[in-house]
């Protein structure tokens, strides 16, 4: 049960066994009267009773003073102040019971009696204001400027008190208590409650169990304060009982300035301190351990030396940056939730699941027998994403890569095989596997693509890219009727790089979006040249990334570049892919911003993707482009021919043009006659070849 909730319980409990004693203290008054015991048993008790309030208020000036003075709220410095007061008035008022002179002044029992009721006066009014306030670190010079006014202000009470206290009426005669007592008690009583109602009020939406705890100590005053209003004596139970009452208050009031200065803060530093060693060791969106854990865990099992092997995987979500992009960041982060969900479902005992940050997992498997087991288990994992997740109502299919090494045969330490184990998926996704095991080949392929990259970033003020042009050509008449322009990069020493290679490299590193604005800016100028030269104009098809796609401000970037060239945009034809448009509703904006420059679009690799039919029909495209691994076995493979048969069908009835890429041979060719395909694009009719052979194969004839 929480703190809280048990504090309310007592609070309540205190107020319902407050109206019982007050009930008892009567029945008793009348059943078992005690006019005849001795005054001296009295005197005893409140000697007893008054040591223990004085020690009890310099407790609580000691904890909320002396304690954490560097760390002083206005609660725990008033409350010190306020208690300081009250435990010289409950001192003075012992030494009165107990007949000492006091600055040579012989003291009775008035006089005690007005000390007790200055302090309950004091304690509860004080309370009451400092409670009401708001709370809030104060500085340290707050504290000596609030002890010099609280020792000026209780030596010029005591100084008053004894040098006036021959003005002020008896409160006791022969042990009869006058009449001035019960206004008094009256009026503590009612200060009590008041405090009680500031409190519940200032803290009516969320009360700390500390402020709970004053709050019963306050209804402890009231409840003594109503007893003593049914004595007429000192010297009767009624009294004696609102007398011990109001000692009990002092009790609560330690106990609750001891949650409210140590007991609450020191928790309140270990929470904070749990906190943070949790978010060192864990990753704060999944609530896995993370990769300072793992190698943690990793360096100590490898310490133990057991028996049998251990291994680390790496998991990578395919394609994810490409979902994150096209559905957002916060859809990015629930997928990664719900992966490593049901990773952490589907772990052995044994194992341990950890965060590596991004878009990768980790898992420990110890005890292994060989690498075969690892990758066995690994692909048993895997299955589990056959079933898609699902995130804001959508379906999504997913697939995992992942690499693996193993102790000791592939790391010498935990860092160096947890980064062996990373430079093994990595492999895996550059190769399109799902498992691969590190081998020491991979690191110098890791530390080539690295090159690579730093290479990539200068290769574009150095002029190394050009462009390559394949043409589109009609089937039904054998003419060029468009060309897509396509991205090379000749690299100084390496020659020829490998788009498959260099393209997923800037797509990483970001440098697609600059190098995109350049493919699309030198076609634009390559076409408007040929048409200048009084060629047949045609259209140029351009890709584009996820990344350029995204931009808020693409279309007025491309009407920008398209009116500096001169170029009309009928004869440009932009190109996206089908993961492009995960997120519907951004693609669509897009795409309508796009289409009302007046280019063409196109969908790329159509069939690879999961695009839905339902959008697809009012999505602003002009045309299907099916993708060259369905194409290349339409021939042998039925499947692959009834997809292309079911696009080009598709296509005809939402009266959009299609072109199948890939085409080969003549076979290949003549099936997509049959099935109606508007153009075709492929080795068949030509490799992509530079601006200047194309102008002489393609525009000259």
């Amino acid at each position: 049960m929480r703190p809280r909730r048990i504090e309310e319980k007592r609070t309540i409990r205190t107020a319902l066994w407050g109206i019982l004693v007050f009930a008892a203290a009567w029945l008793a008054e009348w059943l078992l009267p005690l006019q005849g015991t001795d005054p001296r048993v009295f005197l005893t008790i409140y000697i007893l009773l008054g040591s223990c309030c004085t020690a009890a208020s310099f407790a609580i000036f000691s904890q909320g003073w002396l304690l954490f003075s560097h760390k002083l709220s206005r609660y725990r410095l008033y409350t010190a102040a306020l208690f300081l007061c009250v435990a010289v008035l409950d001192l003075l008022q012992t030494l009165c019971l107990m007949g000492v002179p006091l600055l040579g002044t012989g003291m009775n029992e008035s006089d005690a009696l007005w000390l007790s009721l200055m302090s309950r006066a004091l304690l509860t009014a004080g309370v009451f204001y400092i409670y009401s306030l708001k709370d809030f670190m104060v500085h340290i010079s707050h504290k000596s400027a609030v002890f010099s006014v609280t020792a000026v202000v209780t030596a010029m009470a005591v100084a008053v008190f004894i040098g006036w206290r021959r003005e002020l009426p008896q409160l006791v005669v022969d042990g009869q208590l006058s009449p001035v007592v019960r206004y008094a008690v009256l009026l503590i009583g009612l200060a009590a409650l008041g405090g009680v109602a500031s409190i519940v009020y200032r803290g009516r939406k969320e009360r700390a169990p500390s402020l709970l705890i004053i709050i019963r100590a306050l209804l402890y005053v009231a409840i003594g304060q109503a007893l003593m209003m049914s004595a007429d004596s000192m010297y009767e139970i009624g009294f004696l009982l609102g007398s011990l009452s109001s000692g009990m208050s002092y009790y609560l009031l330690l106990k609750g300035v001891y949650r409210l200065t140590i007991e609450d803060p020191f928790r309140e530093q270990q929470r904070m301190e749990a906190k943070m060693n949790f978010l060192a060791f864990h990753d704060d969106l999944t609530g896995l351990p993370n990769k300072r854990r793992l190698t943690e865990q990793l360096g100590k099992l490898m310490k133990e030396r057991h028996s049998g092997k251990t291994g680390v995987v790496v998991f990578n979500i395919n394609r994810f940056k490409n979902i994150n992009d096209s559905l957002g960041h916060q859809a990015g982060d629930r997928l990664l939730q719900l992966v490593g969900d049901r990773l952490k479902r589907n772990t052995l005992p044994k194992e341990e699941l950890f965060n590596m940050g991004g878009d990768e997992f980790a898992l420990i498997m110890p005890s292994l027998a060989d690498v075969e087991t690892a990758i066995r288990r690994i692909r048993s994992l895997m299955e589990m994403f056959e079933e898609p997740l699902t995130i804001d109502d959508g379906d999504y299919h997913i697939t995992l890569c992942a690499g693996v090494a193993v102790y000791p045969e592939d790391g010498d330490t935990a860092a160096q095989l947890v980064q062996h184990a990373d430079t093994a998926v990595h492999h895996a996704k550059d190769y399109g596997l799902d498992v691969r095991h590190f081998v020491p080949s991979m690191q110098r392929k890791a530390k080539e693509r690295l090159k690579l990259e730093n290479d990539l970033r200068k290769a574009l003020e150095r002029r190394e890219f050009y462009l390559e042009y394949q043409p589109l050509v009609s089937l039904e008449t054998g003419e060029i009727v468009g060309m897509e322009a396509l991205l090379r990069w000749k690299h100084p020493k390496r020659g020829n790089v490998s788009p498959q290679e260099f393209i997923p490299l800037a797509e990483e590193s970001g440098q697609i979006v600059q190098l995109g604005e350049w493919v699309l800016r030198t076609a634009c100028q390559q076409n408007k040249a040929w048409q200048d030269a009084g060629y047949k104009p045609i259209c140029v098809s351009i890709n584009l990334s996820m990344r350029q796609f995204l931009q808020p401000h693409l279309a007025d970037s491309i009407g920008q570049i398209l009116q500096e060239i001169g170029l009309d945009p009928k004869y440009v034809e932009l190109e996206i892919t089908e993961s492009m448009t995960f997120d519907k509703e951004t693609a669509f904006e897009q795409l309508r911003r796009l289409k009302e420059l007046g280019v063409f679009i196109s969908i790329d690799d159509f069939g690879t993707g999961y695009s839905s039919l339902h959008y697809l029909k009012n999505m602003p495209i002009d045309r299907l482009k099916i993708d060259r691994s369905f194409v290349n076995e339409v021939m042998s493979d039925h499947n692959d021919a009834a997809i292309v048969s079911t696009i080009a069908s598709m296509a005809h009835h939402l009266q959009l043009k299609v072109t199948a890429e890939g085409v080969e041979n003549e076979e290949q060719l003549r099936f997509l006659r049959e099935q109606r395909c508007h153009e075709g694009q492929g080795y068949y009719f030509s490799k992509p070849v530079p601006p200047a052979d194309f102008e002489k194969a393609f525009l000259l004839h």
